[in-house]
C-alpha cells in the first residue's frame, strides 16, 4: 500500500534552499516513504505531544507524522541537523 505524501509549504520553501545535490538525495527519499513510511534509521521524536519522526539523509533531516487511517505522510520540517529541532 503506498502512501499519499503532503509536504507542507514551509517544507516547501527549505526544499528550495537546498543544494542541488543535496535536494536529489532528499527527493529521493521523500519518495520511498510512500512504500515504507518507516524506513531504517527512522525515529519516533520523544517530548511532542505528536506523533513525530524523524529520518536523516546526510546532514538534513526531515521531520513528518504519518496518518495510517487516511494513508497520509505529511512533511513538516526539511533542514540542516543544526537547525531542525527548532520549532
Amino acid at each position: 500500500m503506498n502512501y499519499t505524501i503532503i509536504i507542507q509549504q514551509s517544507a516547501q520553501k527549505e526544499l528550495k534552499k537546498l543544494p542541488y545535490t543535496e535536494l536529489k538525495k532528499i527527493q529521493k527519499l521523500i519518495l520511498s516513504l510512500a512504500k515504507n513510511p518507516f524506513p531504517k534509521g527512522s525515529l519516533k521524536l520523544e517530548g511532542t505531544n505528536e506523533k513525530l519522526y524523524r529520518v536523516r539523509k546526510g546532514d538534513y533531516r526531515i521531520i513528518y507524522t504519518v496518518d495510517h487511517h487516511i494513508v497520509t505522510i505529511t512533511i513538516l520540517k526539511i533542514a540542516h541537523r543544526r537547525d531542525v529541532y527548532r520549532f
